[in-house]
């Protein structure tokens, strides 16, 4: 048998590694910080369609038995608050109803147009 004497060592070098982490390393910055993009948008859409529901709920509502102008929501809502007006539109013997939910960040106004008497100075 022969011995193989050979000047290459088997392996990777130093700088091989480096440039490896650092590919690496951009990667995983690029993923974590459209991770958290996205969840930012999920975040916001989100409260967009608790606002939402709740506008239309609070709607519903004011059709049957116009009450307060403006409150919270009870709990688990009561980041949200809202604000319904209720005014004559440009349609004879029509109102219009806006309800307007917010939470800080985020506003959702829902406005129709319904059959009934509007009150002086808005709701």
């Amino acid at each position: 048998m022969k011995a193989q004497s050979s000047s290459f060592e088997k392996g990777f070098t130093l700088l091989e590694i480096m440039i490896a982490l650092a590919i690496i390393g951009g990667l995983l910055v690029t993923l974590i910080y459209t991770l958290n993009y996205h969840l930012g948008i999920a975040e916001r859409h989100e409260s967009l369609t608790i606002a939402t529901i709740l506008a239309r709920d609070k709607m519903s509502e004011i059709e049957k038995n116009p009450a307060e102008p403006e409150g919270d929501f009870p709990e688990p809502y009561n980041a949200y608050h809202y604000a319904t007006t209720i005014s004559a539109s440009s349609f004879p013997e029509l109102s219009e109803l806006s309800v307007v939910v917010s939470n800080g960040k985020e506003e959702v106004k829902l406005t129709e147009i319904m059959k009934m008497n509007p009150v002086e100075g808005g709701k």
